[in-house]
């Protein structure tokens, strides 16, 4: 249990001992909670998946049906037991690292059209169970598995091993394969680098309504550069070998190929370039070299297609015979067309639901010809059911709520399901809605049917040690979100607190929301250590529109600084114990690239930086994600330039710490390396924390709570605390 805010000094002081190794043993308190949710057509059934326990890092496959949970299949349970442990293939610990996945069991699923028979990789075994009866059942393969999904209508399963698609009947029998790569360099089935960390598609084939076909991804990364991820603790093992596209070199070749599961195979003809209405500017690279979005519905496949530059999106509907495409919808944008989850949905009408600007700066949805309305920021489509599209949208940007629209009740308009302040999203399949909700209360997931309440799948996450008492700020002219934290032991007068920024402020991410999550609960275990702790989402961030998100167009840190800087002195204004002679900046990824900007580029703002996994030099960043905002850099080394650290090594006057994993292949260890001997060059003093064996997320147990004591005590040395 929390302590509450009235008990003894030490009963808090305890508390907040315990909470780094809370913190990491929860795994940023993300074990026991529901996630990946599945609704029949019927509405009937809800899988998921989730562990045991808030500490269990194990999770199972469960299923939710008339009101009450069930275990369908996890690796301790006694169908398992008589097999020895698999290994994990490559391929899949990529994907997980990809999808910041922190737990091992059955960690992703997939199932028939009703939800009846499901299928899922345990340590590279296949895997079937039905919801109807019966335990797991394994199926021999052609070797370990990656991501199988059952057709449709349940008689096969198709699964991707070595880079090749395969299909099995259901019971086990008829193993073929559809389609082997040509050679090293080429898998079938699979979704490239670029497009699960940057883009956000993390599939490569879909069945066909039928289950006689599938649309498939080819990919080619002959001519990707390769990066080499060493283990310095362990030098006897090899490096592994990566395809990693930075900024300005070849992307991965991506095609799309009908493949019969009788054996036949029709190429789809994607365009090759956006025509005369694509928008030029200063680099113009018209090619879709990028596969954004696609899916096969009752009416074909549907595909997405993007340009080099960004600048255009196509969606293509193709042709299930000839391979043949036609466009339905296209976008243009003079900057990047922002790219929304879920979109496009093809209705059953044939009507398409994509992306839009129903008017003024809003990111809005079109809807079969119908805007939502201005204001209504849309974040995601997440499905349609029951002649409803369901979506997430905000008309505050630190919320945001499920909305649903009645296709063939057009005249009731754009309604909201979820009610209370917070972060919804939901999950659909006939008359039933899986709210999945974050509030400052906690996190709930509510089973609705025809919009009433008919039960709940239980979140298991541990409480955290510290209670979050965020002041919610809307500071300076701009209104920048924020959120303050101060110690539950200061009282106003008290004297002096040293100020701590603990933002993202990146594209993509918003830290400051009306939510209860781990973020806020480490703002607040900070404060508890005698830190004002300030979070601010400036401009670059999502939420407040297309001028908001984009003011970061060809410069990464000017705008984002400026927000940060004028949010502390505007707290400072409002709150005169805050120490405006010691100040910090810590972050990660992208906000760890922005404290170590901070204090090279404001020393007279900033005391003191922590940048972990800080993207310092931008050339080494992918294309889709740092060509977005700087262009090519052959054509704009100035932008690059500009936005990259390592010249400005010199100008380093405040205590820096600099933290990487080793084994981050998103942000390569050679950020922090060539900033490192860059600083150590100009003779500035600095300290680097390498983090064996840790990727982009940090997982170890032990590593990531001696991490957050080494930073608590690293700031407080640093501010002279």
């Amino acid at each position: 249990m929390t302590a509450p805010f009235d008990a003894p000094a030490d009963a808090l002081a305890t508390a907040a001992e315990r909470f780094p190794l809370q913190f990491a043993r929860t795994r940023r308190f993300s074990l026991g909670v529901p996630r990946q949710f599945t609704v029949s057509p019927d509405g009937e059934r809800v899988l998921f998946v989730r562990g045991t326990s808030g500490t269990d890092p194990v999770s199972r496959l469960w299923l939710y049906e008339n009101g009450a949970e069930r275990m369908l299949a996890g690796p301790a349970g006694p169908d398992f037991t008589d097999e020895a442990p698999g290994e994990v293939p490559p391929e899949e610990l990529a994907r997980r690292e990809r999808a910041r996945e922190t737990s091992s069991g059955v960690v992703s699923y997939a199932a028939d059209e009703t939800a009846r028979l499901v299928a899922f990789a345990l340590q590279g075994r296949l895997w079937v169970v039905r919801t109807d009866g019966g335990g797991p059942r394994r199926i021999a393969t052609a070797g370990p598995v990656v991501d199988p999904r059952p057709s449709p209508d349940g008689s096969l399963i198709a699964y991707v091993s070595g880079g090749a698609l395969h299909t099995v009947r259901a019971d086990g029998t008829a193993e073929r394969l559809l389609a082997g790569p040509e050679g090293e360099q080429v898998t079938y089935g699979l979704s490239d680098h670029v497009s699960q960390e940057s883009i956000g598609r993390s599939r490569g084939y879909w069945w066909s309504p039928h289950s006689d076909a599938l649309l498939v991804a080819r990919v080619d990364t002959a001519g990707v550069r390769r990066r080499y991820i060493s283990d310095p603790a362990n030098p006897e093992r090899p490096p592994r070998v990566v395809p990693y596209p930075a900024a300005g070199t070849p992307n991965a070749k991506v095609s799309l190929h009908l493949l019969r599961v009788s054996g036949e195979r029709t190429g789809v003809r994607l365009p090759a370039a956006a025509g005369e209405d694509h928008p030029e500017g200063a680099w113009t690279d018209r090619a879709f070299e990028y596969v954004v979005s696609a899916g096969w519905d009752g009416r074909g496949p549907l595909v997405s297609v993007q340009t080099r530059d960004q600048r255009s999106v196509h969606v293509l509907a193709v042709d299930e015979r000839s391979g043949g495409t036609r466009t339905v919808s296209r976008a243009h944008d003079h900057a990047w067309v922002a790219l929304r989850p879920g979109t496009p949905l093809r209705l059953a009408s044939g009507a398409l639901a994509v992306a839009a600007r129903p008017g003024g700066d809003t990111q809005g949805l079109d809807i079969g010809g119908t805007a939502t309305p201005p204001g209504l920021e849309v974040r995601e489509v997440v499905g349609a059911a029951g002649g409803r599209v369901y979506f997430t949208a905000g008309e505050e940007p630190t919320e945001t709520h499920v909305w649903s629209y009645a296709t063939d009740a057009p005249e009731e308009g754009f309604v909201r399901v979820s009610d209370a302040p917070g972060v919804h999203t939901a999950s659909v399949g006939g008359p039933t809605v899986v709210l999945d909700s974050r509030t400052p209360d906690g996190h709930t997931v509510t089973v609705l049917r025809t919009g009433v309440p008919v039960g709940r799948i239980a979140v298991l996450a541990e409480e955290p040690l510290v209670t979050p008492r965020p002041l919610a700020l809307s500071l300076g002219e701009r209104e920048l979100r924020s959120r303050l934290y101060l110690p539950s032991w200061h009282r106003p007068g008290d004297g002096p607190l040293p100020v701590l920024l603990s933002p993202y402020a990146g594209h993509g991410m918003q830290v400051v929301l009306k939510v209860r999550t781990w973020w806020v609960a480490v703002a607040q275990w900070f404060a508890e250590q005698g830190f004002a702790v300030l979070v601010t989402d400036g401009r670059g961030t999502p939420g407040r529109g297309e001028a908001w998100e984009k003011a970061v167009h060809g410069d990464r840190l000017t705008a984002v600084l400026e927000d940060q800087i004028d949010a502390l002195h505007a707290a400072a204004a409002l709150h005169p114990d805050l120490d405006l002679t010691r100040v910090a900046m810590r972050g990660w990824s992208f906000s760890g690239y922005l404290a170590a900007a901070a204090v090279l580029r404001h020393p007279e703002v900033f005391h003191a930086a922590i940048a972990g996994a800080a993207s310092i030099d931008r050339r080494l960043y992918d294309t889709h994600w740092e060509e977005r905002f700087l262009g090519h850099p052959d054509v704009f080394p100035q932008d690059y330039t500009r936005n990259s650290l390592l010249d400005e090594a010199g100008a380093l006057i405040r205590p820096l710490m600099l933290v990487h994993g080793l084994a981050d292949d998103n942000v390569a260890v050679a950020h922090t390396l060539r900033f490192s001997a860059a600083l150590l060059a100009a003779g500035r003093p600095h300290t680097v924390l390498p983090l064996s064996g840790a990727g982009h997320l940090v997982g170890q147990e032990r590593t990531a709570s001696g991490l957050l004591l080494l930073e608590r005590d690293f700031l407080r040395k640093s501010l002279g605390l």
